[in-house]
């Protein structure tokens, strides 16, 4: 009862509510939580990227968000509802992310606290989004033509709707172009350099408009009238002819805007992919009048086309890069998805161009397609810096499906060179991942727990510390993804390796990570070749692991029937290897380098192995074979003690191997035990082996003789695994322990009555099993078997004497796959945890079986179960990993005694020291152009255009010198929604008014008689009484007596009430004294972190 009570603290701990609903509608939630998670989710549709943080995040199909970072960096953040992402930005440089689902629901992810901080539903669809750079600010586009304007506040946590927006009407009548209906925005472009105030806004069919937020009118308008264009692009078609440009028909009907993209660093060029699998380059440069004619139309456009056919593939996808920092006016590359004649190859096309003067030259210079692996779900182009004025794409990654991300180096791209036949294809390279799944494919896992053993893991640390390495990258491309800060209990020197996962490879390696913490660090590769040997069958495929501790060996099993054996004992220069088969032995001489290698192979069977088990004195090894032999490996004396046959001749494979010592438990046995460890009949090692058919073999560990050969089930055909638990303790008798070492009840409610009827239950049930079967008292050890639908547990003192009756059995309702046991702080065995083809995850109590917890991989990972999938799970003491495909993951079922829920063992996905930095290098560079030229930039051009008075103007260009560009853009989205005034035009002829057409109506007032001067006198002194009150005092009428801000709020905000000004002054001071406080702790934080970025904060002075 102590080990159901011990689980049972741990769930209330974690907080395990009920489950409603279901059949098991009383059987609380486990408390479960990701600790880590790595690769590329199988749903992934959509990516952004953080110039600053070097962070790059992926949406699904799910509602999942993956986040890369460097150093092994990854987080994984799920949504509550599993919906599909269409929209995913960062806020940069701020540790926030926007993502927009499907459903129109706004979200703010914060990174720092991997938490959903807001969402908000979105009354209309969505179909275009964009965040302002450098701001909380943000475009969103709706299926009405309405432009709105949202703004993030950082202290409330909210979005809030700001009053700005511009309807699509307003837009056009400004613009002076007719609508017949209303179209849905497509496309949201903040012009570069312009600091968001001026937006090119794409509506559905074809109408291109570059809006000024701050003068609320139309830069540029496009799309319409415009399509007799210049000519077509030569050089963009596969099989293109240099000279050949094709005039088009001005007639063309109006095309469907599929997709678009500046095409030029300053916004002057603007590339606009349609259905029609067309590309046109508008010049966004020239001013529109009221009817958005412009006097040369030919120059304003011209035509890209990819293929010369009639069907044509909609152009899904437009991205543009500056090919040179220092020529970045004559040209770059513009990568497209689509385009291309119907039934073609899937490939994402980039294009050269080149361009002398202005869109009349454009060329195109060459054409490069980039195959895919799979079909296109989206790509991006990295920056390899920050600085908005020197950006270069250092790299392109693309994303396919299923949870494809490949990446091309920037260099190779832009330094493409053409061969004699055509230009040379850059070679893609797979996305560097932790733990390797698909390629090699992984078979086999296990976690190990190395608590208690100092010396072993602080030699392995050590090791470890050495092998740290960047991603293995191909060529001289510097890996773009660096955020992420590393947890500083991981980086402290002095840790030592309490877990490590290991897994195993088809091509038959075996990797090891430091697992201590949540974020694997690799260790080491065991390779399965050994030098100047040939092995047979070396390189088959791993199918079986096992780990001694005490001697730190590793054993290998494979395919093949091969065992490799490990000393994890660092060496260099020559040693020799031990191959052993049968009686045969050969030692060769062999020479390699530094790290662990294979000291020795065992071969007794050709068929595959199926289990491992090391000794408790790490010298002996078991292993069971697919053919139902069982094989026992002396790694001291380098043989084969034996070899048997364990299945009567059927064959049945051996899917679970154990060692049981008699003698090193009978002092704590009861008196069966004790009868069997005296007996000569009975050896004092055991071998158990546990085929699938459900028949248990004991076997001598030394002479291989079959001790007893039972059928546990005749039903079963499914076993799974078996685990022996040693000096099991039965609850009758742990329910008498001090009330001093029992878990505190803190069951409240329905959960304490469900929970304590089952403590009820399982006592009754283990006594009624006490009393059939005696000589299961005491503190006799335990054999639990599982089975696909039905667990048993049987004493082993019986099983050994020949007896098959079980002590407890339990059905299963589902299908289970996968089963490990859960152990206390002690190492006591107190929980079954299973794994069923349903995706469910169960936890119940030893030994009475019953149901404490569950959960589910669909509502932890968003998975669903596949076949197979149990055989690359493992466990350590309720940390559970799983792979799935591409992804790999770590869950912790319960809060217990581990690193994993300590937040201080996270890595942080957002650094704010580099955010504080990287903000104060900005500010000293805004700080210098503001002293260089005040009222310059896209300011003085606002300033510029205002109309008013002087001295008004003079006003406004002191307050927004005062101001930031994020301020002075939130202001100017604080007014209304535009309208368009009805004001005249130049052109509109004016009426005129003559003093003839004046008519009033109005009785002309009579005159008042004259009063007295008595009468007068009095007036007269009211008057000045009035006059005295109104201008407090001041004789000047035009110029009143000047009142302190404080006098205004204590005469009419608290109705003259002194003591309530005073305390409202008060407060005042003491928020500024706050905000003060704030101030100084966040320059204390800036100077720290200044130090480290100190040459960054040069560069960007520099640069800006």
């Amino acid at each position: 009862m102590f080990a159901k009570r011990f689980l049972l603290k741990k769930l209330h701990q974690g907080g395990g509510g009920e489950k409603g609903g279901g059949a098991a509608g009383d059987v609380a939630q486990l408390d479960a939580q990701i600790a880590l998670h790595y690769g590329v989710p199988y749903a992934a549709s959509v990516m952004a990227f953080d110039p600053v943080q070097r962070l790059l995040a992926v949406g699904t199909l799910d509602g999942r968000i993956k986040i890369f970072g460097g150093d092994n960096i990854e987080g994984i953040l799920i949504s509550p509802k599993s919906m599909p992402y269409k929209y995913l930005q960062f806020i940069q440089n701020q540790g926030l992310l926007i993502a927009v689902s499907n459903e129109n629901e706004i979200q703010v992810w914060n990174l720092e606290f991997r938490q959903l901080f807001h969402s908000s539903q979105w009354d209309t669809n969505i179909t275009a989004f964009s965040v302002i750079e450098g701001t909380f600010l943000m475009y969103l586009g709706d299926e009405n033509g309405l432009l709105s304007v949202l703004k993030y506040d950082l202290y409330d946590g909210k979005l809030q709707k700001m009053p700005y927006n511009v309807s699509i009407h307003s837009l056009a009548e400004a613009a002076g172009v007719p609508l017949l209906d209303t179209q849905p925005i497509v496309g949201i472009l903040p012009q570069p350099n312009t600091l968001g105030t001026r937006v090119l806004i794409a509506y559905e069919k074809g109408f291109l408009v570059l809006w000024d937020v701050s003068e609320d009118h139309a830069i540029a308008v496009r799309g319409y009238g415009d399509l007799h264009m210049k000519g077509q692009v030569t050089g963009a078609q596969t099989h293109a002819s240099e000279d050949q440009i094709d005039n088009v028909d001005e007639n063309e009907e109006e095309r469907e805007i599929c997709s678009l993209c500046w095409a030029s660093r300053g916004g002057s060029t603007v590339a606009v992919g349609y259905i029609t699998g067309d590309i046109l380059l508008w010049d966004m440069t020239a001013v529109s009048s009221r009817q958005g004619k412009q006097t040369d139309v030919s120059s304003n456009v011209v035509k890209l086309q990819l293929a010369s056919g009639s069907r044509r593939l909609p152009v899904i996808v437009l991205h543009w890069s500056a090919g040179s920092a220092k020529d970045t006016t004559k040209g770059g590359k513009l990568f497209v998805y689509g385009g291309d004649d119907m039934g073609s190859e899937e490939v994402l096309t980039v294009l050269s161009l080149e361009s002398s003067n202005g869109l009349e030259s454009v060329r195109c210079a060459s054409r490069v397609d980039l195959k895919l692996d799979g079909s296109f779900a989206d790509m991006i182009l990295i920056p390899d810096t920050g600085v908005p004025d020197k950006i270069r794409t250092s790299a392109l990654f693309i994303l396919t499906n299923p949870g494809q991300l490949n990446f091309y180096d920037g260099g190779a791209l832009f330094s493409a060179r053409k061969s004699e036949e055509e230009y040379a294809q850059p070679e893609a390279q797979k996305f560097p991942v932790v733990v390797p799944t698909i390629d090699p494919s992984i078979t086999v896992t296990d976690m190990y727990s190395l608590t208690g053993r100092e010396h072993p893991s602080i030699s392995l640390k050590k090791f470890c510390a050495r092998q740290i390495v960047a991603p293995p990258i191909s060529g001289n491309m510097k890996w773009p993804l660096t955020g992420g800060v590393p947890s500083e209990m991981s980086l402290k020197e002095d840790h030592a390796v309490e877990r490590i996962y290991v897994a195993g490879y088809q091509d038959g390696s075996v990797r090891i990570w430091d697992a201590t913490f949540p974020i694997l660090m690799p260790m080491f590769v065991l390779d399965a070749k050994v030098p100047d040997v040939i092995l047979d069958g070396a390189n088959a495929s791993v199918s079986s692991l096992a780990f001694c501790s005490l001697n730190m060996t590793f054993a290998v099993g494979t395919t093949s029937g091969l065992v490799r054996m490990y000393k994890l004992q660092e060496n260099s220069g020559d040693s020799s290897f031990h191959f052993v088969s049968g009686s045969k032995q050969e030692v060769h001489a062999v020479h390699h380098g530094r790290g662990f290698h294979c000291n020795i192979a065992f071969m007794a069977s050709n068929s595959p192995v199926r289990s491992l088990r090391f000794t408790s004195s790490g010298e002996a090894l078991a292993v069971g074979y697919q053919n139902g032999q069982v094989a026992m490996f002396d790694a001291s004396q380098l043989s084969v003690m034996f070899s048997v046959d364990c299945t009567s001749g059927t064959n049945s494979p051996v899917v679970s191997v154990s060692n049981y010592s008699i003698g090193a438990s009978a002092a704590k046995a009861g008196p069966p035990q004790k009868e069997i460890a005296t007996s000569a009949k009975f050896p004092t090692d055991v071998v158990l082996s546990l085929s699938k058919d459900a028949r248990l073999t004991v076997v001598d560990s030394t002479s291989g003789l079959i001790i007893n050969s039972l059928l546990l089930d005749e039903k079963q055909s499914s076993a799974l695994l078996m685990y022996v638990i040693i000096d099991g303790a039965s609850d009758e008798e742990q329910a008498q322990l001090p009330e001093d070492k029992l878990p505190c009840q803190s069951q409240t409610g329905k959960e304490e009555h469900v929970l304590d009827q089952k403590q009820v239950h399982g006592a009754e049930t283990n006594k009624k099993n006490a009393s059939l079967h005696p000589q299961s008292g005491g503190s006799d050890s335990l054999l639990l078997v599982c089975f696909e639908d039905v667990v048993l547990l049987f004493s082993l003192a019986s099983m050994i004497q020949g007896s098959n009756k079980h002590l407890h059995k339990t059905k299963l309702t589902k299908k289970c796959c996968w089963s490990a046991i859960f152990k206390n702080k002690d190492d006591k065995a107190c929980g079954l945890i299973l794994f069923y083809q349903t995706g469910i995850i169960e936890l119940r109590s030893l030994p009475s079986l019953d149901i404490l917890a569950e959960s589910s991989l669909m509502e932890l990972l968003r998975w669903s179960y596949k076949t197979g999938m149990g055989k690359t799970m493992s466990s350590s003491n309720g940390q559970i990993a799983l792979v799935n495909g591409s992804e790999f993951a770590i869950i912790s079922l319960i809060d217990s005694e581990n690193d994993f829920r300590i937040p201080e063992s996270l890595p942080c996905l957002h650094d704010k020291v580099l955010a504080a930095a990287a903000e104060a290098a900005m500010s000293i560079s805004i700080d210098q152009k503001g002293k260089q030229n005040p009222a310059a930039g896209v300011i003085g051009g606002i300033i510029k255009g205002l109309k008013g008075k002087a001295d008004e103007n003079a006003n406004l260009r002191k307050s927004f010198n005062s101001q930031t560009p994020s301020e002075l853009l939130e202001s100017i989205f604080l007014k209304g929604p535009y309208v368009e005034p009805s004001l005249a035009y130049p052109d509109d002829p004016i009426e005129e008014l003559s003093i003839d057409d004046i008519e009033i109506d109005d009785e002309v007032p009579l005159s008042p008689p004259p009063a007295s001067s008595s009468a007068s006198h009095m007036n007269k002194k009211a008057t000045e009484d009035e006059r005295a009150k109104l201008f407090e005092g001041s004789s000047d009428a035009d110029k009143p007596r000047m009142r302190s801000t404080q006098e205004i709020l204590t005469k009419y905000k608290f109705g003259g009430d002194a003591t309530a000004a005073a305390a409202h002054a008060k407060d005042k001071l003491m928020q500024r004294q706050e905000k003060l406080e704030r101030i100084s702790q966040r320059t204390a934080e800036l100077q720290d972190g200044a130090e480290n970025f100190a040459s960054l904060a040069q560069e960007l002075a520099k640069t800006m």
